[in-house]
């Protein structure tokens, strides 16, 4: 793709056809989990990913994310993974710990490990605000397969 003359650009390449995907789901605020990783799941069909390629795992919250993220990437048989989960403004402190600390610990899992990670974990004041953007879900699986196309194409052109 050239859109300024001479310069080599990548286009963005959303077939998740040929792709393993693995996602990890907390389990804390049940409906809401159900919503995003519904909207992921039915994406990557859309994206053409083949359900035999898609792996979900539950863990028990948004802190426990990251540890299945790495130990999946770690295994080397998935091209991109998705973190999904909600966490909820409360009364205390906690709100600000988890939704810091789960977003911290995504980013390094794939920066560590090279496995491009979606991070659709929302962070929100109400439940009415999550359930409002459980198309996150759908966002995330997007991004999951552009961004291990992605990293394909780069992979693809040092070869």
């Amino acid at each position: 793709m050239t859109r300024f003359g001479e310069i080599y650009e990548i286009a963005p390449n959303l077939d998740g056809e040929d792709l393993s995907v693995g996602v990890v789901v907390s389990r804390f605020n049940g409906p809401i989990i159900e919503g995003l990783l519904r909207n992921c799941v039915e994406e990557l069909a859309r994206l053409k990913v083949r359900p035999e390629d898609i792996q979900v795992l539950t863990v028990p919250g948004a802190l426990e994310i990251p540890l299945a993220l790495r130990k999946l990437a770690s295994i080397g048989q998935v091209d991109a993974l998705v973190a999904l989960g909600a966490v909820i403004r409360g009364d205390t402190r906690h709100f600000e710990v988890v939704a810091d600390q789960s977003a911290a610990g995504i980013q390094r899992v794939q920066l560590d490990t090279g496995v491009p990670v979606a991070n659709g974990v929302l962070t929100t004041d109400t439940e009415a605000q999550a359930l409002a953007r459980l198309d996150k879900g759908a966002e995330a699986a997007r991004v999951a397969v552009e961004m291990a196309n992605l990293l394909q194409a780069l992979d693809d052109e040092r070869d």
